[in-house]
């Protein structure tokens, strides 16, 4: 491979998530310049009593204005690279056979190394389609939605960062380069949760999230190394496009687990990773309370990244998962058999959720919750195709949701301002037309919830008034189609597709798709146990979108404004109002036709139009894994019952709420329908995260209060080290008295002896001439005497 090719399309991929990188490091290094200004400053927003008489940094004008061409270099660069890959990748005959791959030794382990490498498939192509051009979207869409927020330019840095991973994560071919780009993600997601981190539930949403995301991460860890001792690669197409692998792990007992194969425990605490990222139950409790951040980080963790990349992962290791199994034939491994169970669930049970939220994006966060549980399901059943058709089709529609519901909250904002102004006389430091700084999604929920308190609503009294307005309220809006048009007809549009109106949008197609299979499953072989679960969940769950949907839309934007701040609700004037409206123009008909490119080739009519030889998403899809799944012919009970289920909900969502809409101080009906506990109950989600207090929270700090940080940490710890302390202390002592008995005493008593010895020597010294004389005359006699001695003269002489 020629490094420096730049038209090889197994370089290119290499260069897809560098520009959003390097934009995060130029911006953070150099663009990222703020002054300091006081607090209670309008330019910062003036409202955070806590840092009153305090110096907070605000991002200079030109730095706001260099940031954002950066972070645009970098997304719009990914763009084009990946725009030129998915051209080369269309061209190439039998894709998927034949992939764009390269890679390189990162990491020697000894006797093997790590390798980093790119992989365009398939399944990647079709990514790169949409990640790219989401993201895109989402950084137009802030240049308007974040144009006065004090650190703008540290925003975009983030959100770089943000986009960089998930590119990254897209083009790994393998598993632990995906891996980093999945835990990049998850430390992004929160510092932008967090990112006004001046409100404790803000910075509070932010913890939950990555402690939630971190315990499934480290199940998925062990899933990844467990892979690589039983393969000694974690390369997808070494894995998935080998049957020798596949078929070694599924006949391989798993360790420490009977009754399981090693492929089986494996994929399922891989799945246990996406359960946590995706926000599946029981670990969906994080992605409500991100709603705390900027609304564009709504829509990156919801359609372009974060959630989408759980989904992405199980499809690109589906054979994994399926090792062993014929979903087709009702044979189902234990990982397939988990995800449609919980799939199905958390379809059904965040869509009863949704129907008794009030909050415009929390709606749309269950709602995600919802859907990535259809996809979940559909992988349970075997259709792949079918879950990554609708991950697409998701990231478009709900992508438009999220960005539209920050113009409402936006425009919401300004008409507070406005009554604001009229009210006071003064614009209380909003000094613009886009608005408070700060204001945008800084409602004060609980970091768990909002406890809603419905009984005016169940006697049917007016509520009372809350103590402050919430810009998100639904019940705060009303009318907002006649003062903003282009918000409504947009949302109307990712509305309908997100409730699967028949045949005109793109949630339809995707939708039935997985309705067609689960059904499929469900009536193959006689097989009416699992697969029937799903199906019928999945249609209960597709009625209740519709409806949710339904009474969104009603709630916010029809009837007659229940507030004078949705009287004045607008998006103002400049380039706010163009930044904001553009990306939900584009995505809104993404929303209508993105699906028509998988339309089944036996449908009456659309399937003549659209896919006159086969189904093209299918088929383009499908070589993505080893063996292409089969295709089976149009049956028309699910897609009666999809059909149903969408105008059913639609329809139940009409009665309520656009036929007679509700005015100011009315009660939902929906209160007299299912009775006030029970709207009680769906209101604040049933109250788990009440439960995963009592079970989980409170246990925990009691363990890290009484047992880890007193008996553990100060009692054994805290001992053992005071216990080591002492006795060195002690030794220390006794070293110091030895030190001055004996190493000083001899050091001392030597040079003493010899001062001693040198002062009684010095006596001899008297001066005298005749005593040196005489002691001389005696020295000489007796050395004389000892020669005389030693030599025998004297016993000569004697002789």
């Amino acid at each position: 491979m020629n490094l420096f090719n730049f038209n090889d399309p197994n370089f290119l991929p290499w260069l897809i998530p560098v520009g959003p990188l390097l934009a995060f490091f130029i911006i953070t290094l150099a663009t990222n310049r703020s002054k300091l200004i006081p607090a209670t400053s309008p330019k910062y927003g003036g409202h955070h009593p806590d840092y009153d008489g305090m110096l907070v940094p605000v991002v200079t004008d030109w730095s706001r204005v260099a940031s954002i061409i950066v972070g645009m270099s970098g997304i719009i660069a990914a763009w084009l690279i990946s725009l030129n890959v998915v051209g080369q990748a269309l061209a190439t005959e039998h894709f998927g056979e034949h992939v764009f791959a390269s890679s390189m030794v990162w990491l020697d382990a000894g006797l093997t190394s790590f390798r980093i490498g790119v992989l365009v498939d398939p399944l990647t192509t079709v990514m790169l389609i949409m990640v790219p051009l989401a993201c895109t979207m989402i950084f137009i869409y802030s240049i308007g939605y974040m144009a006065n927020d004090p650190r703008q330019a540290r925003f975009f840095s983030l959100i770089s960062l943000f986009a960089g991973a998930m590119l990254t994560l897209v083009v790994a071919d393998n598993l632990l380069l995906m891996f980093v780009g999945w835990e990049i993600m998850g430390l992004c997601s929160y510092m932008l949760i967090g990112f006004w981190f001046e409100k404790e539930s803000a910075y509070k949403a932010a913890i939950k999230a990555f402690t939630t995301t971190r315990v499934a991460d480290v199940i998925m860890l062990l899933g990844i190394v467990y892979l690589y001792s039983q393969t000694g690669t974690l390369n997808f197409r070494d894995i998935v496009y080998n049957e020798a692998v596949l078929n070694t792990l599924a006949n391989t007992p798993a360790l420490l687990v009977g009754g399981l194969s090693a492929a089986s425990l494996i994929g399922i605490f891989l799945i246990i990773g996406t359960i946590g990222k995706s926000a599946q139950f029981p670990l969906h409790v994080w992605l409500p309370d991100a709603m705390e951040g900027p609304t564009p980080v709504s829509a990156m963790i919801h359609a372009a990244a974060m959630v989408s990349a759980g989904i992405y992962a199980i499809i690109r290791m589906y054979p994994l998962f399926a090792a062993g199994a014929d979903p087709t034939h009702g044979v189902f491994t234990p990982p397939l058999m988990l995800m449609a169970l919980v799939g199905s669930f958390t379809a059904l049970f965040a869509a009863t959720i949704a129907v008794a939220q009030n909050d415009v994006k929390r709606v749309l966060a269950f709602s995600t919750i919802s859907q990535l549980g259809f996809m979940m399901a559909a992988l349970g059943v075997g259709a792949y195709v079918a879950a990554a058709f609708h991950l697409i089709t998701h990231a478009f529609f709900k992508a438009l949701l999220f960005m539209a519901s920050g113009s409402v909250i936006h425009g919401m904002e300004h008409g507070e301002h406005h009554v604001h102004e009229h009210a006071h006389g003064h614009a209380h430091g909003h000094d613009d037309d886009h608005g408070h700084v700060l204001a945008h999604d800084t409602h004060d929920h609980d970091v768990t919830h909002e406890h809603v308190d419905i009984a005016d609503e169940h006697s049917g009294k007016p509520a009372a008034k809350p103590a402050h307005f919430d810009p998100q309220d639904m019940r705060n809006m009303g009318g907002l189609r006649k003062t903003m048009p282009v918000t409504f007809w947009t949302f109307l549009l990712g509305g309908l597709s997100l409730a699967g109106l028949p045949l005109v949008t793109a949630g339809f197609w995707s939708k039935d798709e997985i309705l067609a299979s689960a059904y499929y499953s469900a009536i193959t072989q006689n097989q009416l146990g699992a697969p029937l679960i799903v199906f019928i969940a999945l249609v209960l769950a597709a009625t209740l979108t519709a409806f949710y949907t339904m009474r969104q839309i009603g709630l916010t934007f029809w009837g007659e404004a229940r507030t004078e701040e949705a009287k004045h609700a607008n998006l103002g004037r400049g380039v706010v109002p163009i930044a904001m409206t553009l990306p939900l123009i584009i995505l809104a008909f993404f929303a209508v036709f993105a699906g028509f490119v998988g339309v089944p080739e036996d449908f009456p009519i659309f399937g003549a139009i659209f896919s006159p030889e086969h189904n093209w998403f299918h088929h383009f899809i499908g070589p993505t894994l080893l063996q292409e799944p089969a295709t089976h012919a149009l049956n028309w009970i699910p897609v009666l019952f999809g059909s149903a289920a969408a105008l059913g909900g639609i329809g139940l969502g009409w009665l309520m709420y656009w036929r007679k809409p509700l005015v100011a101080g009315q009660a939902d009906p929906l209160v007299e329908i299912v009775g006030g506990d029970l709207y009680r109950t769906l209101a604040n989600r049933y109250y788990l995260d009440e439960l995963y207090q009592v079970v989980f929270i409170r246990p925990a700090r009691w363990f890290a209060d009484n047992v880890a940080a007193e008996f553990i940490d100060r009692g054994i710890i805290d001992g053992f080290l005071h216990l080591i302390a002492r006795v060195f202390t002690w030794i220390g002592d006794f070293l110091k008295v030895l030190n001055l008995w004996l190493i000083d005493g001899f050091g001392d008593g030597v040079p003493q002896l010899i001062n001693a010895f040198g002062g009684w020597f010095r006596r001899i010294q008297t001066g005298h001439i005749q005593q040196y004389i005489l002691l001389a005359a005696a020295a000489a006699l007796l050395i004389g005497l000892i020669f005389a001695v030693s030599t025998g003269i004297l016993q000569a002489a004697g002789g």
